[in-house]
């Protein structure tokens, strides 16, 4: 049985593209058949979250944590528990390809570090995207680790002791637990995933927290670059008045 795991945190608004996509790539004739089942954590919910995952299939598993890591976890152990052999997350802002799981499994290494994309800009300017466009390495062998596009085989996952409990940076905390153990970890562009970059992100430190910083970065350097060119216009004019 292959299994996917989401967190999630008040996303009725978004869970059901998810588990749709996810549904797609669950029939694709790659995969032999193999069954897949879906696995939703509600973390702190008080929406309708669990009502629309259950409705499409997803088993549902609810915990108060706040904590996309102990989330994570969580879902892993059950999916675990009922005989998985290979882990896939993605997020509830995320929908996968049709081919995300196949592309995962023909890549036969232990772990699969995936690609993002992002269709929706709203709320950002135009330099924020063009600068993830210009900075992000959509490629063979990128080196990026998303919590949105990730799978791991069942024993790998096992052999380094899973998700730690941690509000962000899980994802990455796992590929270096797995990297140090000598798992053998594709980076693959093959492996792809289309996500938010809504404004109000879950996870504190995560890829949302990102662009709001480079947003905040961009801002700083254009407020600074337009005092030097009026400080530029004032002592130009000053040199113009003196006799």
């Amino acid at each position: 049985m292959l299994a996917v795991v989401i967190p999630a945190h008040n996303e009725a608004h978004l869970i059901g593209a998810c588990i749709l996509s996810i549904i797609r790539a669950s029939r694709h004739s790659g995969l032999g058949g193999e069954e897949v089942r879906i696995f939703v954590v509600m973390d702190s919910c008080t929406d309708e979250t669990g009502l629309i995952a259950a409705s499409l299939g997803a088993q549902i598993l609810s915990v108060e944590m706040r904590n996309v890591g102990a989330a994570r976890a969580t879902g892993a152990q059950t999916a675990l528990a009922q005989s998985a052999r290979w882990l896939a997350f993605s997020d509830a802002d995320t929908t996968v390809a049709q081919d995300w799981l196949v592309q995962q499994l023909d890549c036969r290494t232990d772990a699969v570090c995936g690609v993002i994309s992002i269709e929706d800009w709203a709320g950002h300017g135009a330099a924020v995207r063009q600068d993830f466009v210009t900075t992000y390495r959509d490629r063979e062998g990128h080196r990026h680790v998303h919590g949105a596009n990730l799978g791991v085989s069942a024993a790998a996952y096992v052999a380094v002791g899973g998700f730690r409990p941690f509000a962000s940076n899980e994802d990455v905390a796992l590929v270096e637990a797995l990297i140090a153990a000598k798992a053998s970890v594709a980076w693959s562009a093959a492996t792809r995933v289309v996500t938010s970059a809504r404004l109000d992100s879950r996870a504190p430190h995560g890829f949302g927290a990102a662009l709001r910083a480079v947003s905040l970065q961009l801002a700083a350097a254009d407020a600074m670059a337009n005092d030097t060119k009026l400080q530029a216009c004032e002592d130009s004019e000053h040199s113009d008045a003196t006799p």
